[in-house]
C-alpha cells in the first residue's frame, strides 16, 4: 500500500504514552507536554483516512488506564482536538511551520481548559497556575515533533 507504514502510527503513540509516565520532578511536572495529543494531532493531520475520531477516543481510553485518570477525560479530551483538527486540517496543512506551532498551541490550551472545566465540574482539586505552561512547551515542540514523525513515516515508505 502506498504511503502505508503500518508500524510507525503505533510505534509513536506507545512513545508518547511513555513519555506521559516518565516521572518526572515535581517542580518541572506542571511544563510536561501533552506528547499524546501532540502525536495525534500529526496524524491527523498527515493520515486522515488512518486516524479519526474513533481512534482518539481509543487511545484516550488506553491512557485514562495507563495514566489511572478519570476514565473517560483523556478520551473526551482527545476527541475534542483531533475534531477541531479534523474542521481545520486542509487550511492547517499548509501552514508554515510557525503558523502551524501557534494552533497546535492554542489547541493545547484548549484542551487544557476542557480538563480544567472537568476539574471543576467533577469538583477536583484546583489546578496550580503552573497547569497553564504545558501548552506552551508544546507549542514549542511541535516543530520537532512534526519533523519527527515526518521523518518516521517517510522513512518507512521508503524502505519499503
Amino acid at each position: 500500500m502506498r504511503g502505508h507504514a503500518p508500524w510507525a502510527l503505533p510505534l509513536s503513540v506507545f512513545i508518547a504514552l511513555l513519555l506521559g509516565l516518565v516521572p518526572l520532578p515535581e517542580s518541572i511536572e506542571p511544563l510536561r507536554p501533552y506528547w499524546l495529543a501532540l502525536v495525534l494531532a500529526y496524524w491527523v493531520i498527515e493520515t486522515p483516512d488512518r486516524v479519526g475520531l474513533g481512534f482518539a477516543f481509543s487511545i484516550g481510553l488506553v491512557a485514562d488506564l495507563a495514566f489511572g485518570s478519570l476514565l473517560g477525560e483523556q478520551a473526551l479530551r482527545l476527541v475534542a482536538m483531533a475534531f477541531i483538527l479534523q474542521r481545520f486540517r486542509a487550511r492547517l496543512r499548509f501552514f508554515p511551520m510557525s503558523q502551524q506551532a501557534l494552533a497546535i498551541g492554542a489547541l493545547l490550551l484548549n484542551d487544557r481548559i476542557v480538563a480544567a472545566g472537568l476539574h471543576l465540574v467533577l469538583g477536583a482539586p484546583t489546578l496550580s497556575a503552573a497547569f497553564w505552561f504545558a501548552p506552551l512547551m508544546g507549542l514549542l515542540l511541535w516543530p520537532p515533533v512534526f519533523v519527527g514523525l515526518d521523518a518516521l513515516r517517510v522513512g518507512a515508505m521508503r524502505r519499503r
